[in-house]
């Protein structure tokens, strides 16, 4: 009894040294397990690199012209210097606008987000697909271009070349211009087949005479078919009639609307608020409304052809962790977007197992050693 007294039993799981030995190995396993991750590559990685260097060289293409031409960049409205920020009030602004989500398209990466939203409609080398725009958001309108460059699809495009503040409105450098310059040095693969004036009624209803000589002289300039029927509904149908000329309606692949363009949209106001990124049939068949004059979009969508809107640049681009109206630009290749780093799920579970384990094994064999000591010291405890 007195040795007892001198060397009294304890288990194993009660040891200081056990627990240090413990609570290292579990420091270990910790710091194991949060510093080996895995880089989840995007799997459609290269082409959004190609299209965001695409968009990047387009823009300093069109940059180089505005330069070349002696206009001065307004640093205060155009931070990042791009040179594609139009002016607050021209001859041929058709709307207001909001000079954030301009700057925001005027990203690089934007074009790499709109290969992600190709990607996921699984469209390939070849596939033709219709392309509205208007000159509101140049940024967008490359970035839409660019990525069919980088993933080899075939754009059929139709323009409304009215813009809103801050856009291509530039008397002298309209989106038709920007397009054909990025056309003639192969970083863009087609070009508009047709263009209207855009604005209200898709006819230039708040523009001046003066504004709306400008854009069809301008259409006229570049030689392709001008889009102006008496009223809103024949013009839409007049875009079908073209898109339809090129291929069957059902055969493209996709359609790409860009901006908020009455002719797209139709004009049910609903249809302004469909969020951005893919739409299928039955969204739009849920925010639609009777009434209303159906635009290109949901006629296409009707066809059971999947689209891809964008519009309302904030909550697109919230789906892929980018900055809005970043300063300065963010480098190419970063971010979710490309690649996304992952903590390991197979380390941290080997590591959550190995010190559970080690902790039961301890507990365990404690048990049988103070089963054996009761025994031999104790017995009556055990009664």
């Amino acid at each position: 009894m007195n040795n007892y007294k001198k060397h009294p039993f304890i288990p194993a799981i009660q040891k200081t040294s056990t627990l240090v030995v413990l609570s290292i190995l579990a420091l270990i396993c910790f710091m194991v397990s949060i510093n080996v991750r895995t880089i989840d590559v995007s799997p459609s990685h290269d082409q959004k690199i190609k299209a965001a260097r695409l968009m990047k060289n387009a823009m300093e293409v069109l940059k180089d012209h505005r330069m070349e031409k002696g206009v001065f960049i307004d640093i205060e409205n155009d931070p990042n210097e791009t040179g594609l920020i139009g002016s607050p009030f021209s001859l041929i602004t058709t709307d207001e606008g909001d000079l954030d989500s301009k700057l925001t398209t005027l990203d690089p990466n934007f074009s790499a987000v709109v290969v992600d939203l190709m990607h996921q409609l699984r469209l390939d080398i070849g596939d033709k697909v219709a392309v509205l725009m208007t000159g509101s958001m140049p940024g967008a309108n490359i970035a839409v271009l660019t990525a069919c460059q980088a993933m080899g699809l075939i754009p059929v495009t139709i323009t409304s070349l009215g813009a809103s503040q801050w856009g291509a409105n530039q008397v002298d450098f309209t989106w038709l211009d920007m397009e054909s310059l990025l056309f003639e040095t192969g970083l863009i693969p087609t070009m508009s087949i047709a263009a209207s004036i855009g604005g209200r009624n898709d006819m230039g209803r708040l523009l001046s005479p003066a504004g709306r000589k400008i854009i069809t002289d301008n259409i006229a300039s570049h030689n392709i078919p001008i889009i102006r029927k008496e009223r809103l509904a024949e013009n839409i149908q007049r875009r079908m009639e073209i898109f339809e000329s090129n291929v069957p309606i059902n055969s493209y692949k996709a359609v790409i609307n860009v901006g908020g363009g009455v002719a797209s949209l139709g004009t049910s106001f609903n249809l302004k608020l469909l969020p951005p990124g893919i739409i299928d049939r039955p969204r739009i068949q849920n925010i639609g409304r009777t009434g209303g004059i159906e635009g290109v979009f949901s006629k296409f969508i009707n066809f059971e052809v999947p689209g891809i809107h964008i519009l309302n640049i904030r909550p697109l681009i919230e789906q892929f962790k980018l900055p809005f109206a970043p300063i300065p630009l963010p480098d190419i290749g970063t971010g979710s977007l490309y690649a996304v780093e992952r903590y390991s799920v197979w380390v941290a579970g080997l590591c959550l197992f190995f010190v559970s384990g080690s902790v039961l094994i301890i507990g365990i064999q404690s048990k049988r050693k103070i089963r054996e000591h009761l025994i031999r010291h104790e017995p009556d405890s055990l009664l």
